[in-house]
């Protein structure tokens, strides 16, 4: 199928893409468009395990002085923009270089569908989770990023029934107040996140609010008007309400899983394992969604159930029932581990396939000699 996306964000039309449009013209025409996506996922993967390094628990921010270092935070600012600018600018070099194929919209969407998660997860170490005065409780970092995610599977659920991405508007602002965050902590300190900015609030329940707001009330209704203006042109991809909500069932039923386990662990593991538990909420979303963006690509059906569901419920099932007892932190960890294991080898052997199917390289532009 053709791809097709529309912008209609005004800062991103405005602002963000005569910015792109001058940077593009850098990169040299040798170089293949899913490298630039790639290395943006990989700065955003090294900057996590970077913050990560000095904040396993998320507590770093919550002392002032904070402990990490300044350069930490500067560093997150320009890899967060770097990423930015390559997921931005990916798409014009493949239509700049006549190398626009399905691997690279795959490859784009499924790295995005990724590094949604891991975006959130770094920005949690600016906030710090509660410490009686300041911070973030843990159980509000699960709901931030559920609703993150929760938006980014509306855009996809959308062009499933419409064959038309509607760029949220969410995306440009926030890697623009990510970016300004990481500037603003450089540079003043985590103090700034510890004093209340307006009425008795801080900076991040305003954060929280604007973004429970943008999502309930701009980004939802936008999906559901756009799937109903197609409906009423006839121009829906899905006959039926079944084969249309079809793509929900596994993404719910995991928040479901998920929820459960945060909300009847004994051993209260979000608290105990914050930084590996919204991780593996990461990864198994990521997977559940990249299915999805392959069946609509593909004009496939998704499976109802999706096969990370099953060992998840035994695992939910085992901790809440008190089998684990003290092992539920070693088993998240195992299931962690392999996880992001199975989505890894997931996202090798489906661009080996396309790639041997399309007769293309990943990451050149030469193009297959023909076996």
């Amino acid at each position: 199928s053709q791809y097709s996306a529309v912008d209609t964000n005004p800062l991103s039309v405005y602002i963000m893409q005569p910015i792109w449009n001058k940077i593009i013209k850098i990169v040299p025409l040798w170089i293949a468009p899913n490298l630039l996506t790639f290395s943006g996922f990989i700065m955003i993967l090294f900057n996590y395990f970077l913050i990560s390094f000095y904040d396993w628990d998320y507590t770093a921010s919550g002392t002032s002085p904070g402990l990490v270092p300044t350069w930490v935070w500067l560093f997150s600012a320009f890899t967060t923009f770097c990423a930015y600018a390559l997921d931005s600018i990916d798409g014009k070099h493949a239509r700049r270089t006549q190398s626009s194929t399905p691997l690279g919209e795959l490859f784009d969407h499924g790295l995005d569908s990724w590094a949604t998660s891991i975006f959130v997860l770094s920005f949690f170490s600016v906030c710090s989770r509660d410490n009686g005065k300041t911070g973030v409780s843990v159980y509000t970092m699960y709901i931030y990023l559920s609703i993150v995610l929760f938006n980014f599977m509306c855009s996809h659920w959308e062009k499933y029934n419409t064959g038309v991405l509607f760029l949220p508007w969410g995306y440009d602002i926030s890697q623009v107040v990510l970016i300004a965050a990481y500037l603003l902590t450089g540079t003043v300190g985590v103090e700034v996140w510890q004093k209340p900015l307006l009425f008795g609030y801080y900076i991040t329940d305003v954060l929280v609010i604007l973004l429970i707001g943008f999502s309930l009330f701009l980004s939802f209704p936008q999906t559901l008007y756009n799937i109903h203006r197609a409906h009423l042109k006839k121009t829906l991809k899905n006959d039926s309400l079944y084969e249309g909500l079809l793509p929900l069932v596994s993404p719910l039923l995991l928040f479901i899983l998920l929820t459960v386990w945060v909300v009847l662990s004994p051993s209260n593991i979000l608290a105990k394992q914050p930084r590996l538990f919204l991780w593996m909420v990461g990864v198994t979303f990521s997977n559940v969604i990249c299915k999805v963006i392959i069946c609509q690509m593909s004009s496939t059906r998704p499976e109802l159930f999706h096969w990370f569901l099953f060992p998840l419920a035994l695992v939910v099932y085992a901790a809440i029932s008190g089998l684990l007892g003290p092992m539920e932190e070693a088993v998240l960890a195992v299931f962690t581990t392999l996880v992001t294991a199975a989505h890894v080898h997931y996202g090798v052997c489906v661009g080996r396939q396309l790639s041997e199917h399309l007769n293309i390289y990943i990451f050149s532009l030469k193009k297959r000699v023909q076996e």
